[in-house]
């Protein structure tokens, strides 16, 4: 197994889907523990559901650079879902479902209606669900998914007491002259971003897991906001690259894998948390 592996390292294309699935995999546990936090996970399984609209899009416009549709779309969608949780005729999980709802049908009428493909339940099934594309990233897309990734990391270390600070109590944020507002946008922005990243590593309907499971795992065994920051992106670096590795050894679907790998981490933490009890 081990020279499997070690020949298979020696390929580019596994070193680039290593690098990204572990830069995806960081960015995601940060802003996690933000969303779980705030009660607003579900953003994520609401994005990408907008990212697959904007990849269904892209495929009828024949573009070969997808992002550049699904990335505008996306984030705008972000600040629509952010505007109108706020609205108090449309509570955050209401409008969540509309969109999310909306987007994915549309996407898919429109991939039935105008796609040239002659394979559309294969392409539709690996945009939702993942597929080997992670194992065909080119030099370039590898380059952004860096460049991106760097500006998340480096943009939630330096506002980290800021987003603490919304994360707790927004009155508490404001009255202390931070405007939460700002930050809020802010976090829907980098989450949306990260969605459209994270779509060729797991698919538009196992994204949410990346946010959820990691930070889920931390809070079962530690109670600060940076102790469980910490363990989470650890351990979700760590499941990225078992599943990864275990997804090539094994020949399974790269985002499937990744999650199980996940939710028995989150396993292990909850009956670790209760022995620690």
């Amino acid at each position: 197994m081990l020279e499997m592996l070690s020949m298979y390292l020696s390929y580019p294309f596994v070193r680039y889907a290593i690098i990204v699935g572990v830069l995806i995999a960081l960015c995601s546990s940060l802003l996690g523990v933000t969303l779980v936090l705030k009660r607003f996970s579900f953003i994520g399984d609401g994005l990408s559901h907008v990212a697959f609209g904007g990849v269904a899009i892209a495929a009828v416009l024949n573009l070969t650079n997808q992002m550049l549709i699904v990335l505008p779309i996306t984030v705008v969608c972000a600040i629509l879902l952010l505007r109108a949780g706020q609205n108090t005729k449309i509570k955050g999980d209401a409008a969540i479902a509309m969109i999310s709802v909306a987007a994915l049908a549309f996407g898919y009428l429109i991939m039935n209606i105008f796609s040239a493909s002659s394979n559309i339940s294969g392409d539709v099934c690996s945009t939702l669900f993942g597929s080997t594309s992670i194992l065909t990233l080119t030099k370039r897309e590898v380059l952004l998914c860096m460049i991106l990734s760097i500006v998340v990391v480096v943009l939630f270390i330096l506002l980290y007491n800021k987003i603490f600070a919304v994360t707790f109590d927004e009155n508490f944020a404001k009255v202390a002259g931070i405007k939460a507002e700002r930050y809020n946008l802010l976090i829907a922005i980098i989450i949306a971003v990260i969605i459209v990243l994270a779509m060729n590593l797991v698919g538009a309907l196992l994204i949410t897991a990346l946010v959820v499971f990691p930070a889920l795992s931390a809070m079962r065994l530690f109670n600060s906001f940076r102790s469980v920051t910490i363990f989470s992106a650890v351990l979700s670096i760590v499941c990225a690259l078992a599943g990864i590795l275990i997804s090539i050894l094994a020949g399974t679907p790269v985002g499937s894998t990744i999650v199980a790998v996940d939710v028995l981490a989150f396993l292990i933490c909850l009956f670790a948390g209760k022995a620690k009890a």
